[in-house]
């Protein structure tokens, strides 16, 4: 059999080894993923874990589970030499070792493009990932939580005081639906009021939501501003040092909370660590049939999807196709029967995807569509979003999930429960260890703590 390695288990690869599963003959093919996290991230629905709507769970799709016939390898593939093909995995734990195949798919996917701004690296957080929604949600209780309990200044002030860099759909869905967590909140905090709140929306062109156009991207601004939230267009950040941001606009302001969702970059495996072709930007350079190479020369037995790949968009006629879950999930079912393909003696078709139009979420019951010139806004473009990403989840146990959960919030409201603590899970019973030692004279390190408990104190 011929081994199939797919590099990356996001949109692309895990779509393009669910096909395959489905698709190959017995004995046909091996079919290997490789990827760091044991799950697919539905990033549609990252939003909305982060105001509470979905669980995170809910918002992960098991490879194991769904891939069953297929090696996971869980890694992170730090290099790959297609003139002997072999690459180099990095495991969780243990040394790095090199893998051989006979066909590759590179779905690496990408990582947040991020700028030497003073501050971000120690500070901000990213929205790329189920963890990082969660975490910006707790932080959101957590400030509130504490914010109760001090009088009005300017530590209360920071708390409260949210800012997201990046004005595409992950930073104006994700502060949208925070923003609409934060003033639900209110409510069970009387402590507080809607004064309290600020957020920022920092976006360095001249408008949000660059996939629709003007006037829809313009009445978004204006309902943030009505919801008392500020969109500084044209302006970047250039500190936010110790949660002190500075703006190229002049605005400067503490904030506890600092989103980073200012677009994609290759990774530094397609940057630095391949011999495989790449243009300018990092990514993979691909044709219209996902096979890496040019329009004049093909490598072969390589392939490549998704946001690292440099796909031309032939429907359009100009540039690449945008990376986004639309064109990441067809691209990788597309990959799949071109393997297929290629493996039966077949040419590979092109990909060709027209898009089927823009929608976001804008906070509990409000949301905006836009195909061409149709427009739709309110709450009918929100139920149409929930409609369609309940539909585009993959397999039936999230989509089952997923509606549950909507619809048990629909009776009883969202939940504002916070687990923050359990990135800390020791820091409770360490604590509670440290006390019982300390009061038996015995010293505060570790080993003194072991000790405690496998011999007799006197």
């Amino acid at each position: 059999m011929r081994k199939i390695l797919v590099v990356g288990g996001g949109y692309a690869g895990f779509y393009t080894a669910w096909r395959l599963e489905k698709k190959l003959r017995r004995g046909e093919a091996e079919v290997v993923v490789v990827d760091p996290r044991p799950y697919m991230t539905y990033q549609p629905f990252l939003p909305e874990v982060v105001a509470g709507s979905v669980e995170a769970r809910h918002a992960a799709v098991s490879l194991r589970r769904n891939l069953r016939h297929t090696k996971i390898v869980s890694g992170m593939v730090t290099g790959i030499s297609h003139a002997d093909k072999t690459v180099t995995i990095r495991p969780a734990q243990g040394e790095d070792y090199t893998m051989t195949y006979d066909v590759i798919a590179v779905t690496a996917g990408a990582v947040t493009r991020t700028f030497d701004v003073p501050g971000v690296a120690e500070r901000a957080i990213g929205m790329k990932h189920v963890e990082e929604a969660v975490a910006i949600r707790d932080r959101l209780f957590t400030a509130f939580d504490e914010a109760a309990g001090l009088e009005p200044g300017p530590r209360r002030r920071k708390l409260l005081t949210i800012t997201f860099v990046g004005g595409g759909f992950s930073g104006v869905e994700g502060m949208a639906e925070l923003l609409s967590l934060a003033r639900a909140l209110l409510k069970k905090y009387p402590e507080l009021s809607e004064s309290d709140l600020a957020f920022h929306l920092v976006e360095a062109s001249g408008r949000i939501l660059p996939e629709v156009s003007d006037k829809p991207g313009a009445w978004v601004v204006k309902l943030f501003e009505k919801r008392g939230a500020v969109v500084h267009l044209n302006t970047t950040m250039t500190s936010a040092a110790d949660g002190h941001v500075v703006l190229s606009d002049g605005s400067e302001f503490d904030s506890e909370l600092i989103v980073w969702t200012a677009g994609n970059a290759a990774t530094r495996l397609l940057r630095n660590h391949t011999d495989l072709p790449h243009n300018e930007r990092g990514l993979v350079q691909v044709r219209a049939d996902l096979r890496i190479g040019t329009a004049d020369e093909v490598v072969p037995d390589a392939w490549a999807a998704g946001d690292d790949a440099a796909v031309p968009d032939l429907a359009s006629g100009t540039g690449y196709t945008v990376p986004n879950a639309q064109n990441a999930v067809r691209q990788g079912k597309v990959l799949a029967r071109n393997l297929l393909r290629s493996l039966r003696g077949r040419e590979p078709k092109n990909y060709v995807h027209h898009s089927l139009g823009s929608i976001a979420t804008l906070g509990l019951g409000t949301g905006i569509f836009q195909y061409k010139r149709i427009v739709i806004k309110g709450v009918l473009a929100w139920l149409m979003h929930r409609g369609y990403h309940v539909l585009a989840v993959p397999t039936w146990d999230r989509k089952m999930r997923v509606l549950a959960i909507w619809l048990v919030a629909f009776v009883y409201g969202r939940d504002i429960v916070s687990l923050a603590s359990v990135q800390s899970p020791r820091e409770a019973f360490a604590a509670e260890a440290g006390s019982r030692v300390l009061g038996t004279g015995q010293s505060e390190t570790s080993t003194t703590v072991a000790a405690a408990h496998t011999r007799p104190v006197t």
